[in-house]
């Protein structure tokens, strides 16, 4: 009896990580920066984009490496997108700042670098999540999102197919 209680609680052999495994390149890896805001326009025609940059070695994404331009609103749409149509909870974007777009106000409201810099990391953190999510990257959608340079809002969802 006490030969069984041994091997059943008996620790893991795990082998000695060497320098080449710690610095090595990892086995799969996916990431997404928000970096670059941009404000273009004047007036009411004013909007900021963003550079939404990937890079990954997984191989569901067909492209290893991209850079897109996107809007909050291209944020949104990904988000409605991925709420219709997967199974995943997604989760919320940065708030839309409603009284920061106000008229008459001593600031530069929505354009105001601070606040772009805070919604800049609030949209990182938001991508980051859904792009870490196995389900979500099978999803045509978030693919369009962050590999093409224009989002066809007319494309058919479905899920991505490893050929």
């Amino acid at each position: 009896m006490a030969d069984m209680t041994n091997d059943s609680t008996r620790r893991l052999v795990s082998k000695k990580q060497t320098l080449d495994d710690a610095y090595a390149a990892p086995a799969n890896f996916l990431e997404i920066d928000v970096v670059n805001p941009i404000t273009h326009g004047v007036g009411n025609k004013r909007y900021t984009d963003y550079e939404v940059r990937m890079r990954t070695n997984l191989p569901v994404f067909k492209v290893k490496e991209s850079s897109v331009r996107r809007r909050y609103s291209d944020f949104e749409w990904l988000r409605n997108e991925l709420e219709r149509d997967s199974k995943i909870v997604v989760p919320p974007l940065p708030g839309k700042a409603l009284k920061r777009q106000l008229p008459f106000r001593g600031d530069d409201g929505i354009y105001e670098e601070e606040f772009i810099e805070d919604r800049r990391k609030g949209l990182e953190v938001f991508i980051n999540k859904i792009a870490g999510h196995p389900l979500a990257q099978n999803e045509k959608c978030l693919h369009m999102f962050i590999q093409e340079p224009v989002i066809d809002k007319n494309y058919v969802p479905g899920k991505i197919r490893n050929t």
